[in-house]
C-alpha cells in the first residue's frame, strides 16, 4: 500500500473513538453560530488530548491512556429502519465520490523515484485520496445492534447563561435526551449503555453576557450535578475594537466532516404505508451527520468564506482545550471505569465465576496462549438476534469499552470470550464482530505479547462478505487488516486481501482497492513492476467507470511507464487511447493530442478499423487544440518522414529525347547513389580540372553535387543557379493499416539575400523571406523571391512508403533554408472506416492543416578526442544552397549511338550540344572510363569523305578510302606525328569552334569502336563545361551520361615475328636485316547470325622503328574470306623503317604502312583508324607500365650488370610493332544491306614472341601469405634463347663446285662468312672454325672436310654493323658437305668494355642457319 501520514497504530486507534452527543439549546446555538459553527464543531479541532489520562480496570491496575481522541457530534434523531445489509445510503456514497474526487494530486508535487532493472519509474508515493476516503467512510459507518464502539457514551447538554432560566432547560434537554433513548420511538441514534453519562456545559459569552450571573448559575450547577458533572465555558472574548489574527483551525476539519453531512443531502429512505403510497424521510447516521439541505447549503457558504471563530481569542481557545480535558479526565474516563467495573461484577456474579473477568480468562486461556488458527465453519447461513441484557453482549460491550480505553488486553480476551460464544450460537454477524477486534486487539498490544491472527480477519472479511452480506463491515475489515500487514511487509498478503475486496457494486470501491494493491507490489522487497502497472490500469479503469477522471489518467500514466518501449505495442495503444479520451474530457486537448499522436506514429498491431478510429478521434482533438491555441500549422505526427533518406536534386530534370535523339542520362532522382560509381566520376572530374588549369588540381577543388543524399559529403553548402529548379525527395511512411489523404503539400523554407541584393532593395526589413507567414495566414504567396509547388492531391496506401518531389524556383541570389513541409492531412471517408459508437466524433472527413520540420543528423564526428569520448555530430547542410548567379546550362543528345557492337567494329554516330541557358559556355572536354572507345576525329589528320548529317549516312565507309592498284603486294607508307592526334592524356578537346552561344547547338560526328573484349560494358563520359565569366562560385559544371554496350565476338587475330635468316641482299639497307611477321585470323563469331563471313581488307602497321613492306603470300584472289570458325594465315615482312633517320630530330614520328588485301585501300593513318590506333596504344602501354610497376623492383643502390645485360638483349628483340587488321562483314537487317566495318590490333614487341587482338581476361587473385618482410627480388638474368639472337651469320658459296681430283687431289673453296650485329650495342665475337656440329644427321655430309687458314677470329661489331670473312674449306674427294660447322659465340659489351681471351667464356652460342650444302664434283670423270 502506499505510504500514510498517520502510523497504523494511530489510523486504528483514531478509526474507534468514543462517541459523545451534544444537546444544545437554541441560544446556545446562537452564541457559537457567531462563530459560524455549531457547538460540536467548535470543539472538533480540540477533541485530541495532549496529556495522559488514567483510570484503573477490574483488577485495580492503573492504565495510562495517551493521545486519545473523542468524537463529539450534533444528535439528530431518526425514526427511519435501518438499510439492510448495513450499506451506505446512496448520499453516503456520493458523498465519497465527492471526498475523492476534490482530493487530487498537486500539481508539481515531488514524486518517488524507483529503479529495478532498468525501469526508471515516478509516481506518487502517498495517495492522500485514499486516506481521506477512508476517513470518511469509517466516519459514515452506521451503527449496528451486533457492536458498540460506535454508540454514544455520553451526551453534552449545552446552556447559555443568557437563558432566563437555565437550569429548567438543562432538564429539558435532559428529559429530551431521554426521551430519544428511551422511548423507542427513534432507531437512530444508539446509546452505549442506559445509563448515559450527561455533561453539563453553561456556556457563557464574554462579550455580552453577565459574568457574575453566569459564575452564580455555575455555582447552582455544581450544587446540582456535582463539581465534575458540570463546567462554565467562556467564548467569544474578542471585542469589535481588537484586531486579533488568528488562525483559522476549523475549515480542514468543516471540509472532511461538513461534506458527509451536508454536500450529500439526507440520506433517503422509504417505508410503505398502508395504502401503498411511498413517504419519504430525511434519516441521519449515527451521529446526526447529516442534516436538511438548507441547513448544508448555509454552512457548505461559510466554509467557502472561511472566517470561523472569528469571536475566539487564544485564550478562548486554551479554554475549549481545558474544558475538553476536563470533560474527558474528569467526567468520561471514570464513566467508563465505572461501567467496565459494574459489568465485570455483572458477568462474575451471573457466570459464578472468580472475582474478576480478567482472571478468568488468564485461566481459561493460560494467560497468552496464541489464539487458534481456524474457525469451524458455520452449520447455517441464519444468525441470530440477542436481546440488549444477553451475557453474550454485556461480554462484547465490556471489551468495547476496554478497547475504546486502550486497554487492549482485556479487550482481547473479551473478545476472544464473545466469539466462542457466539460462533457456538451460530450468530454469525456477532462472531465476525468479534473477530476482527479480537485481531485488531492483537495487533495494538505492545511487547508482541501474540501475533497478528490474520485468518481471523480472513474469517471476519468472508462471514461478513459471504454470509451476513454485509459488505461495509467487509471493507472495514478489509481496510484494517491491509494496514496492518503493510506494518508487517506482508505486501503480497495484503495486495491479496485487497484485490478480494474488489466487486462490481462500488467501482470507486475496487479502484481505490486496486490502486493499493498496485502499490503494494512495487513496495515488495523484489519489486513486481508488471503487476504493479497491470493493477494500475484495472484501477484507472474502475475510476474511470466511476467518474473519476482525473484519478484514471494518473493511474493510466503511471503505468504507462512500465509498459512503454518494451514491445507491448497493444497495452501502449489502450493506454495512451484512454489517456488521450480522459485528457480530452478533462479540457486537457494538448495531452490528449500527445497521447493520440503516441497511438499513430508507433508501429502498432491494432486492426484497421480501430487505426481508422483512432485517427478521427485525433484529428478531432488536434483540430480542437489548434483552435484553442490558435496556432495554424502546428506540427502533425502523420505521416512519418524519414529525415536521412531526403535526397536534393538541383536543376532541371533532364529533357526527354526526341525521335532518334537519345539524351544522356546525367543525374536524376530516379538513380540510386553507388558510392563507388561516384568516386569514379569524382576522378573524371579531376582529370577534366586538371587539364583545364595546366595539368593542376585547385586546392579548393570540390566535385560538382548536383545529387545530394545521406551517403554524399553534405558538410558545405551546396551550390544552386538563379532560375534552376531545386528538387527535394521527401520519404513519407503510412505506419497505419488505413490510407492517409494529403492535400497542398509544399515545402517551407527560408530565404536570405545576399548583400548586393539587399543593398539593391535598400529596405534591411526584406533580408529574411519566408513563406511560413503566408501560409499562417492562407494569403497568395508571391513569387517573386521563389516560387513553390503544391502538390494537391496525394494519397498514402496503408503502411505505404512513398517519396513526394517538391520543387522550388529561386529567382533571386542568396541563401535558401529548406525547414519543412506543409499539408492538409484528412481521415477516412465514413464510407471507407466503420463508425464508432464509442468514440468523440462519428466518422466524417475532418482536415487538419500543419506541417513538420524536416530535421536531418549529420554524421558522427570521430576526429578529434573529444569527439571520440562523446556522441557529436556533424552538420548536414543538403538543405541549405547557397543560390549563384545564372550559370550556362547545356544539354547533350546522341544521334545513331548504338547499344550492340562487334568486338572492333567502328561505327559513325552523332552528338549534339545545345546551350539551353541564356549564358555562353566555353571550355567544352570530355573524359572516359573507356577512351578508347570513341574519337572526335583529327581535322589535321584528314577527315573520312562520309556525309556529315546522320541521314544521308546508310552504307557509307566510317574510313577514308583510296583506290590501290591491283595486283600490289608492296606497302604504302605514310609518317605522322602523334601529337597531330591530341594530347596523351585521357580528357579529349570537344571541337565546338571555342564558345557556344545561348541558345545555339552544334552536332559533331563521333567514332565508336566496340570492345576487344565481349560482354556488357560500361561506358562512362563526362563533359566538362565553363562559364566565360572566371568569378562565379561556380567554377564549371558537368554532365553525365552513361551507356551499356553489348560486345560480340568477331575476329581473333594472333601474330608472331620472327628473325628471317636471309641476309641483306646487295644494294638493300644495310643497317640490318628483315623479319617475318606471320598472322593467324580466325572467326569466332557465334552469337550474331546475320554475319556469315568476314573479309580481310586490309593488314596495316603502325610503329616507329618497324612497317610492314610486303605480303610474301598473296593469294590469287586477294580478298581474304573468312567464314564460321574458319582461320586464315598471312605472312608479312617487316623491315626497319627508311624514314627513321630522316626524323630523329622529330618526336614520336609513327610510320603507317598498308598493306591491302582487296582494290581498295584504307588510309589507317587518317581518322578514325589513326585516332583508334593511338588510343588503343596508350591503352595498353598503361597496362603494361601498371604491370611493370607492380612487379619485383631493383632495391636502391644501381642497377647490377645482369640488368644492364638484359636490357641489351631487350633491345637486341626489341619490335615494337603494331599491327592493324582491317576487316569488313556484309549484313542483311530488314531487308537491307548493311556493310559492318572494324579494326583489330595487335601490338608485337619484341622478336619471337606472340600476341592475341583478345583482351586477356582478369583472373580472380589467389590468397597470398602475408609476407612481413619483403625478400631480396633475384638477380636479372637474361634468358639463354634472347642472348642466342644476338649475331646473324650466313655463309655464302657456290653451291656446286667442280674441281679435277686427279690433277689435283686437294680442292679448296672459298667460303664468305657474313656476320651482322642485330642489336644497339656493341657486340664482341668469337669465330671458331674448329668446332664440330653436334647433329647426328648431318655428321656423315660432314666429314672429309676442313677448313684451312685461319681457324679462330675475334672482332667486334657496331651495332647494325655487318662483316664479311672470307674463309676456305678444303675437300678431299667429291660428295655432298655441310660446311655449316663453325661456332660463333658473342656477348654484348657494356660501358664500352671489349672482353679479351680470357673472358671469352662468358659468350654465348649463336643460333645458326640451317645446314649449308655444297656438292663437290669431279671434273676428271
Amino acid at each position: 500500500m502506499a505510504q500514510c501520514v498517520q502510523s497504523v497504530q494511530e489510523f486504528v486507534q483514531d478509526s474507534f473513538v468514543p462517541m459523545v452527543a451534544v444537546l444544545c439549546s437554541d441560544e446556545a446555538e446562537r452564541l457559537t453560530s457567531k462563530n459560524k459553527l455549531n457547538f460540536a464543531e467548535l470543539l472538533r479541532p480540540f477533541c485530541r488530548l495532549t496529556s495522559e489520562g488514567h483510570l484503573r480496570d477490574p483488577n485495580n491496575q492503573l492504565l495510562v491512556v495517551k493521545n486519545l481522541r473523542i468524537c463529539v457530534t450534533k444528535v439528530v434523531p431518526s425514526t427511519a429502519p435501518p438499510l439492510l445489509g448495513a450499506a451506505l445510503s446512496p448520499g453516503q456514497r456520493h458523498h465519497l465520490d465527492q471526498v475523492v474526487l476534490s482530493c487530487q494530486p498537486q500539481e508539481g508535487a515531488v514524486s518517488t523515484a524507483v529503479a529495478a532493472g532498468d525501469y526508471d519509474l515516478s509516481f506518487n508515493a502517498s495517495t492522500p485520496w485514499f486516506e481521506v476516503y477512508r476517513e470518511n467512510f469509517l466516519q459514515s459507518m452506521p451503527a449496528s445492534d451486533h457492536e458498540f464502539l460506535n454508540h454514544y457514551l455520553a451526551c453534552l447538554l449545552v446552556v447559555s447563561s443568557g437563558e432566563a432560566a437555565p437550569v429548567e432547560q438543562f432538564v429539558k434537554l435532559s428529559q429530551e435526551q431521554h426521551r430519544i433513548q428511551h422511548s423507542g420511538d427513534f432507531t437512530k441514534p444508539k446509546w452505549f449503555i442506559p445509563n448515559t453519562l450527561k455533561y453539563y456545559v453553561l456556556l457563557h459569552d464574554v462579550g455580552q453576557g453577565d459574568e457574575r450571573r453566569a459564575e452564580a448559575v455555575y455555582e447552582d450547577m455544581k450544587q446540582r450535578y456535582g463539581p465534575q458533572g458540570c463546567y462554565l465555558l467562556k467564548i467569544n472574548s474578542l471585542v469589535a475594537e481588537q484586531e486579533e489574527q488568528i488562525h483559522d483551525l476549523w475549515t480542514h476539519y468543516l471540509r472532511s466532516q461538513d461534506q458527509a453531512d451536508d454536500n450529500v443531502g439526507p440520506a433517503v429512505s422509504s417505508s410503505v404505508d398502508k395504502s401503498g403510497s411511498t413517504t419519504q424521510e430525511p434519516s441521519a447516521d449515527t451521529g446526526g451527520r447529516l442534516e436538511q439541505d438548507s441547513a448544508s447549503a448555509s454552512r457548505e457558504a461559510d466554509i467557502t468564506a472561511g472566517g470561523h471563530g472569528a469571536c475566539l481569542t487564544l485564550s478562548d481557545h486554551d479554554r475549549i482545550r481545558q474544558f475538553v480535558q476536563e470533560f474527558t479526565f474528569r467526567g468520561l474516563l471514570p464513566h467508563i471505569e465505572k461501567n467496565i467495573r459494574q459489568l465485570n461484577d455483572q458477568l462474575v456474579s451471573r457466570k459464578g465465576l472468580s472475582r474478576s473477568l480478567f482472571t478468568a480468562t488468564k485461566k481459561w486461556f493460560g494467560g497468552g496462549k496464541a489464539p487458534e488458527k481456524s474457525v469451524s465453519e458455520p452449520k447455517s447461513t441464519g444468525g441470530l438476534l440477542y436481546p440488549p441484557e444477553a451475557p453474550e453482549l454485556q461480554i462484547r460491550k465490556m471489551a468495547d469499552l476496554c478497547f475504546l480505553v486502550q486497554h487492549y488486553e482485556l479487550a482481547y480476551s473479551c473478545y476472544h470470550t464473545a466469539k466462542k460464544d457466539f460462533l457456538s450460537d451460530q450468530a454469525m454477524l456477532y462472531a465476525a464482530g468479534a473477530l476482527e477486534m479480537a485481531a485488531v486487539s492483537a495487533f495494538l498490544q505492545g511487547g508482541a505479547v501474540r501475533p497478528y491472527p490474520a485468518h481471523y480477519m480472513d474469517t471476519a472479511i468472508q462471514t461478513y462478505r459471504d454470509v451476513c452480506r454485509n459488505v461495509v463491515l467487509a471493507e472495514r475489515c478489509a481496510l484494517l487488516s491491509a494496514e496492518i500487514l503493510k506494518s508487517q511487509a506482508k505486501y503480497s498478503e495484503a495486495a491479496a486481501l485487497l484485490i478480494k475486496m474488489t466487486s462490481e457494486d462500488s467501482d470507486l470501491r475496487s479502484a481505490l482497492m486496486l490502486e493499493q494493491a498496485a502499490h503494494c507490489f512495487i513496495n515488495m522487497r523484489t519489486r513486481m513492476l508488471r503487476k504493479f502497472a497491470f493493477h494500475m490500469i484495472l484501477a484507472g479503469h474502475r475510476f474511470s467507470k466511476a467518474g473519476q477522471k482525473r484519478h484514471a489518467l494518473r493511474c493510466y500514466c503511471q503505468a504507462m511507464q512500465v509498459y512503454k518501449g518494451r514491445s507491448w505495442s497493444l497495452a501502449e495503444d489502450h493506454i495512451n487511447f484512454t489517456v488521450g479520451r480522459q485528457s480530452f474530457t478533462l479540457g486537457r486537448p494538448e495531452k490528449a493530442a500527445q497521447a493520440f499522436k503516441q497511438i499513430l506514429t508507433n508501429d502498432s498491431r491494432q486492426t484497421a478499423a480501430q487505426q481508422g478510429a483512432f485517427l478521427r478521434e485525433y484529428l478531432y482533438v488536434y483540430k480542437t487544440v489548434i483552435s484553442r491555441s490558435g496556432v495554424r500549422l502546428p506540427q502533425l505526427p502523420l505521416p512519418c518522414i524519414h529525415g536521412a533518406a531526403t535526397r536534393v536534386y538541383f536543376g532541371h530534370e533532364r529533357r526527354l529525347a526526341e525521335g532518334e535523339k537519345q539524351a544522356a542520362t546525367h543525374v536524376s532522382l530516379d538513380q540510386e547513389y553507388d558510392a563507388e560509381q561516384a568516386a569514379m566520376w569524382c576522378k573524371l572530374e579531376e582529370q577534366l580540372v586538371a587539364a583545364a588549369n595546366r595539368g593542376v588540381v585547385p586546392a579548393n577543388f570540390q566535385p560538382s553535387q548536383c545529387y545530394l543524399n545521406s551517403q554524399t559529403d553534405n558538410l558545405r553548402h551546396p551550390l544552386a543557379v538563379v532560375e534552376e529548379p531545386v528538387v527535394v525527395e521527401v520519404v513519407f511512411r503510412n505506419p497505419l493499416k488505413v490510407p492517409l489523404a494529403l492535400s497542398r503539400l509544399s515545402l517551407v523554407w527560408k530565404f536570405t539575400r545576399d548583400t548586393h541584393a539587399a543593398a539593391a532593395a535598400e529596405d534591411a526589413g526584406e533580408e529574411l523571406v519566408s513563406n511560413q507567414d503566408t501560409l499562417e495566414q492562407e494569403s497568395r504567396q508571391t513569387d517573386d523571391v521563389l516560387t513553390t509547388e503544391t502538390i494537391l492531391d496525394f494519397h498514402l496506401a496503408p503502411e505505404e512508403t512513398k517519396m513526394a518531389r517538391l520543387r522550388v524556383l529561386p529567382h533571386r541570389t542568396g541563401c535558401l533554408s529548406i525547414t519543412g513541409v506543409v499539408y492538409d492531412l484528412a481521415a477516412a471517408s465514413p464510407a471507407e472506416t466503420p463508425d464508432d459508437d464509442d468514440g468523440l466524433l462519428k466518422a466524417e472527413t475532418i482536415i487538419v492543416s500543419g506541417k513538420q520540420d524536416l530535421k536531418i543528423r549529420g554524421p558522427r564526428l570521430n576526429h578529434t578526442k573529444e569527439d571520440k569520448m562523446f556522441v557529436r555530430y556533424g552538420p548536414d547542410r543538403r538543405l541549405e544552397p547557397i543560390v549563384t548567379p545564372p550559370m550556362p546550362l547545356m544539354e547533350v543528345f546522341f544521334l545513331q549511338f548504338p547499344t550492340a557492337l562487334l568486338c572492333g567494329e567502328i561505327r559513325k554516330a552523332y552528338v549534339e550540344f545545345c546551350n539551353v541557358s541564356g549564358v555562353s559556355l566555353c571550355g567544352l572536354r570530355v573524359a572516359s572510363t573507356h577512351p578508347e572507345f570513341f574519337t572526335f576525329g583529327n581535322p589535321s589528320a584528314g577527315t573520312p569523305l562520309t556525309p556529315l548529317s546522320p541521314a544521308s549516312a546508310e552504307n557509307f565507309s566510317a574510313y577514308k578510302t583510296l583506290a590501290a592498284a591491283p595486283g600490289s603486294g608492296a606497302a604504302c607508307e605514310t609518317l605522322v606525328s602523334a601529337d597531330d592526334f591530341g594530347p596523351t592524356s585521357d580528357v579529349v578537346d570537344v571541337p565546338v569552334g571555342g564558345t557556344l552561344e545561348p541558345g545555339h547547338s552544334v552536332q559533331l560526328p563521333l567514332w565508336l569502336r566496340g570492345p576487344d573484349q565481349e560482354g556488357v560494358h560500361e561506358i562512362n563520359f563526362l563533359f566538362y563545361y565553363e562559364s566565360p565569366d572566371k568569378r562565379s562560385k561556380i567554377s564549371h559544371r558537368v554532365v553525365r551520361h552513361s551507356v551499356f554496350i553489348c560486345a560480340s565476338r568477331s575476329l581473333s587475330v594472333q601474330a608472331s615475328a620472327h628473325a628471317s635468316a636471309i641476309p641483306p641482299q646487295q644494294g638493300q639497307d644495310q643497317d640490318g636485316g628483315s623479319t617475318l611477321v606471320f598472322i593467324d585470323v580466325e572467326n569466332i563469331n557465334t552469337s550474331d547470325a546475320g554475319v556469315r563471313e568476314f573479309h580481310i581488307v586490309q593488314v596495316s602497321s603502325g610503329s616507329q622503328h618497324w612497317s610492314l613492306s610486303k605480303c610474301i603470300n598473296p593469294a590469287k584472289d586477294k580478298d581474304c574470306k573468312v567464314s564460321s570458325k574458319e582461320r586464315a594465315k598471312l605472312c608479312f615482312r617487316a623491315a626497319p623503317c627508311k624514314a627513321r633517320r630522316a626524323s630523329l630530330d622529330r618526336a614520336e614520328m609513327f610510320t603507317f604502312a598498308d598493306v591491302n588485301l582487296s582494290d581498295e585501300r584504307i588510309v589507317s593513318s587518317a581518322t578514325p583508324c589513326g585516332d583508334f590506333f593511338f588510343r588503343c596504344r596508350r591503352t595498353s602501354k598503361a597496362c603494361r607500365a601498371d604491370a611493370c610497376s607492380s612487379g619485383s623492383r631493383t632495391p636502391s643502390g644501381g642497377r647490377s650488370l645482369g640488368e644492364d645485360l638484359v636490357r641489351v638483349v631487350n633491345e637486341c628483340d626489341r619490335l615494337d610493332l603494331n599491327i592493324i587488321v582491317i576487316w569488313k562483314a556484309y549484313v542483311v537487317e530488314d531487308s537491307k544491306q548493311l556493310i559492318l566495318e572494324g579494326q583489330l590490333h595487335v601490338a608485337l614487341q619484341a622478336v619471337g614472341e606472340e600476341a592475341t587482338s583478345l583482351a586477356p581476361k582478369q583472373d580472380t587473385q589467389e590468397m597470398v601469405l602475408l609476407k612481413f618482410k619483403s625478400d631480396p627480388p633475384p638477380p636479372a638474368v637474361p634468358p639463354s634463347t634472347q642472348l642466342s639472337r644476338l649475331i646473324k651469320s650466313n655463309l655464302r658459296y657456290s653451291e656446286t663446285y667442280a674441281h679435277d681430283f686427279a690433277h689435283d687431289s686437294v680442292c679448296v673453296v672459298p667460303v664468305c662468312l657474313v656476320l651482322s650485329n642485330c642489336c644497339r650495342t656493341d657486340v664482341d665475337i668469337t669465330v671458331d672454325l674448329r668446332h664440330k656440329t653436334t647433329s647426328s644427321e648431318w655428321s656423315e655430309c660432314a666429314c672429309s672436310f676442313t677448313w684451312v687458314g685461319q681457324t679462330r677470329y675475334r672482332l667486334a661489331l657496331c651495332p647494325r654493323q655487318t662483316r664479311h670473312l672470307e674463309l676456305q674449306a678444303c675437300f678431299l674427294m667429291p660428295g655432298v658437305y655441310n660446311i655449316n660447322t663453325h661456332a660463333v659465340c658473342a656477348a654484348p659489351c657494356l660501358d664500352g668494355h671489349h672482353r679479351d681471351d680470357a673472358n671469352a667464356q662468358t659468350e654465348v652460342a649463336q643460333h645458326g642457319a640451317g645446314p649449308a650444302l655444297i656438292v663437290i664434283t669431279d671434273s676428271s670423270q
